[in-house]
């Protein structure tokens, strides 16, 4: 995976703090939505803390990324993605839609919405 959205991905699938810390600015812009809440954060240690922290906690196991979707509105670009994984619950598919500006290879705005763990059987 090259592009930044693709390398965003790949961070999260890998449990990958140092790499997603990595790919944000210092004065990370960031807005989340799940199900149940929205999320902020200007740092990249507290976008890390909520993504690895709270969404994909120990408690989850990313079995396998699904799909990889990329491409470009102007000047912001996105990337989807669909993890398969396993809580305590079961196996589920989880969807992400991230819209991101990124200064080279540091993305400094960051909106993600979130389908929420769906169970699969």
């Amino acid at each position: 995976m090259s592009s930044v959205g693709e390398r965003w991905v790949s961070a999260i699938a890998g449990r990958d703090a140092a790499g997603l810390t990595g790919l944000l600015s210092e004065d990370v812009d960031f807005r989340g939505v799940t199900p149940r809440r929205a999320w902020e954060a200007t740092n990249p240690a507290e976008v890390v803390d909520i993504v690895l922290g709270t969404w994909f906690d120990d408690g989850t196991t990313i079995d396998a990324v699904e799909e990889v979707t990329t491409d470009r509105v102007v000047d912001t670009d996105r990337v989807g993605y669909r993890f398969r994984t396993t809580t305590a619950d079961g196996p589920h598919l989880i969807e992400q839609q991230a819209y991101f500006r990124a200064d080279g290879d540091r993305i400094g705005y960051l909106r993600i919405v979130c389908s929420g763990y769906r169970p699969v059987s």
